[in-house]
């Protein structure tokens, strides 16, 4: 779906009363008002740079053109994003809105640096807005593929608003019981929604292409980040990965999960606890098992802070 300049005013009227992710708060955020996820009616964005620890084929050799989206719909306890995805950024200078004319100029810029890709991390919220940036930028012949980066708690209707404007989807498969949806993202409900989300975002693009680099071009990448005492949880995401969509996408299985400060509460007194080698081997043994060929496996240092970027601004305003 490319939208017509008549289009646009209906898109960011779609902010007047927001139902953009499955919270449905239904707030006017164009008067001011913020829902569940916090976020205002102008897009607010802490970093664009070159991001060289995503799968290897969207880094590649030159880095993913990564631009980080303050706020998020699902507010999960143990986010490593946590300082913007939960509103907390220190300083206001990241705070700043970014117009959609400036976003396509950060896309160019991100482009003539090399990037392999664009890769829009968590922007469901900011979609109506991203619209117009996107149909903007491809009008304006940017080559490399757009890679929509999220934790798939989605609506059906933000995503038809991307249909044809989205080259690679990039979910998350988090739970599989939707205990553990409640207990750490406050959404029962996760589970059903997100596949019913997958199901649009692989009908959208299909099978994955990459090309003669091994640079993925097109197609789905689900990644799953297993979590300290839910290794049965995370079997049984991939049993549902292998049943709904293998081999039409491709499996990223993370262990950089990393124990921060801001789970402070006895509740989550498991989330203390780093992935161990036997717990990620196990699971990467059971992937094999289930006959996942088509994936990614993590090194144990990707589970430290200094893998967290600093959302500085850098990169956003001029």
């Amino acid at each position: 779906m490319i939208v017509q300049q008549n289009q646009k005013e209906n898109l960011y009227q779609t902010l007047t009363c927001c139902q953009l992710c499955p919270r449905h708060c239904k707030v006017n955020r164009l008067q001011g008002a913020r829902g569940y996820c916090g976020a205002p009616g102008e897009i607010i964005a802490c970093r664009a740079a070159l991001h060289f620890w995503e799968e290897p084929c969207l880094s590649g050799t030159r880095g993913s053109g990564t631009v980080f989206f303050a706020y998020c719909p699902l507010q999960c306890v143990y986010c490593q994003n946590y300082l913007i995805s939960q509103g907390r950024t220190p300083t206001e200078s990241n705070q700043r809105p970014i117009s959609p004319e400036r976003l396509v100029e950060v896309f160019f810029s991100l482009a003539d640096q090399g990037a392999h890709n664009i890769n829009l991390v968590t922007p469901t919220h900011f979609v109506p807005l991203l619209i117009p940036a996107l149909e903007q930028a491809k009008k304006q012949n940017l080559s490399i593929p757009i890679v929509y980066n999220t934790s798939s708690y989605e609506c059906l209707e933000t995503l038809n608003m991307l249909d044809g404007l989205i080259d690679i989807y990039l979910p998350d498969l988090k739970y599989y019981h939707s205990k553990w949806a409640d207990l750490l993202s406050h959404a029962p409900d996760y589970f059903p929604t997100a596949c019913t989300a997958i199901d649009e975002m692989v009908r959208q693009v299909d099978t994955p292409l990459f090309d003669a680099d091994g640079i993925l071009q097109k197609g789905v990448i689900i990644r799953h980040l297993t979590l300290p005492s839910l290794l049965s949880d995370s079997k049984r995401v991939l049993e549902e990965i292998v049943r709904r969509w293998y081999p039409k996408v491709w499996v990223s299985i993370m262990r950089q999960y990393t124990p921060l400060p801001i789970i402070d509460h006895p509740r989550y007194s498991f989330l203390q606890e780093k992935i161990t080698d036997e717990h990620y081997d196990a699971l990467v043994d059971y992937a094999v098992d289930l006959g996942i060929e088509q994936g990614f496996v993590q090194e144990g240092e990707a589970a430290a802070e200094s893998f967290i970027p600093l959302f500085d601004g850098t990169g956003i305003h001029k």
